[in-house]
């Protein structure tokens, strides 16, 4: 597949995005790291990178995500076109949050923007973030050290994650979705309602749809070779296609959106919890082991360790 070449992100947003941005700053941050070294530490072998995303330009970026320049560029972007304010966005995922999380997954997460603030969060929670690129998995990993957060990063796919069934009270995906296929979408909601205890929740912040398709000439000026596809699409139907109840969708300032979902509990679940709650107490341990979690019960029942 021939890389997207995008004219209107090299005459228009990459120059004004320079302008705004410390590059020598982000050059320094760059040549700090020994990207090769610390992305093989992180790199798993059983990993297969999908053609759809190793043969695409992102950002400007040539190679996309499994280019160190796009791990260390995202984050100073980011700050500027993710309006009104990045923080603010990605605080609307964190207040959509519904359940008591004690294991909480981040999809696609990227340089770790949205992991760390669920850890800030929910500081007692397992947090694990999850993503194709090891080279942004060693950018989250150094914001985490810097901000003193104990989160687990994983290289992944997260179409088959290889957790095990239930092994999540919180699902998240942040400003994934607009950068995959429909098809791929529609495998990582299956796959995070797999991974989900009943009653575990699953949200997801990214474009706003409806005004993605209402003003197309937006989607030219980022480059992004799969946002037309994502802007035609309806991700709360999507949601519930796989199983998912209680499906909401939130607009966020206009040009984003938060969907949340609960994967239900059948009566089965419902007295099973109950026998957890009268025998069984429950204690989390401080490590994860070969991503053998331990079953929890759903996180709606307010179970404590």
């Amino acid at each position: 597949m021939a890389v997207h070449q995008n004219p209107m992100w090299e005459n228009f947003l990459s120059p004004m995005v320079r302008f705004l941005i410390d590059e020598e700053k982000w050059r320094r941050y760059a040549d700090s790291i020994d990207w090769e070294k610390q992305s093989d530490r992180l790199r798993q072998p059983d990993v297969i990178i999908p053609s759809y995303y190793d043969s695409q330009n992102f950002h400007g970026v040539e190679g996309g995500y499994l280019n160190p320049q796009a791990a260390v560029s995202y984050d100073p972007i980011t700050q500027y076109v993710l309006l009104p304010n990045e923080t603010v966005v990605r605080q609307a995922l964190i207040d959509a949050v519904k359940v008591q999380p004690r294991r909480i997954l981040d999809l696609g997460c990227g340089t770790g923007s949205t992991t760390l603030m669920l850890k800030q969060a929910f500081p007692q929670a397992e947090v694990i973030g999850l993503d194709l690129s090891p080279y942004m998995l060693v950018r989250a990993e150094d914001k985490a050290r810097r901000a003193g957060l104990d989160i687990r990063w994983r290289h992944g796919n997260a179409e088959k994650t290889n957790f095990r069934d239930g092994a999540f009270d919180l699902v998240t995906a942040s400003l994934l979705f607009h950068e995959i296929p429909s098809v791929v979408c529609q495998a990582i909601l299956r796959e995070s309602f797999r991974l989900l205890v009943a009653g575990g929740q699953i949200l997801v912040l990214d474009g706003n749809q409806k005004t993605l398709h209402q003003l197309d000439w937006l989607n030219d000026i980022f480059e992004e070779p799969y946002i037309r596809e994502y802007a035609a699409g309806n991700l709360a139907a999507n949601i519930s296609a796989v199983g998912f109840a209680a499906v909401q969708t939130q607009d966020v300032w206009w040009v984003n959106q938060v969907n949340s979902g609960v994967k239900p509990i059948s009566s089965t679940d419902v007295n099973a919890q109950k026998k957890v709650q009268q025998y069984n107490p429950i204690s989390i341990d401080s490590t994860i082991d070969n991503n053998d979690l331990e079953d929890f019960g759903s996180p709606v029942f307010g179970i404590t360790a």
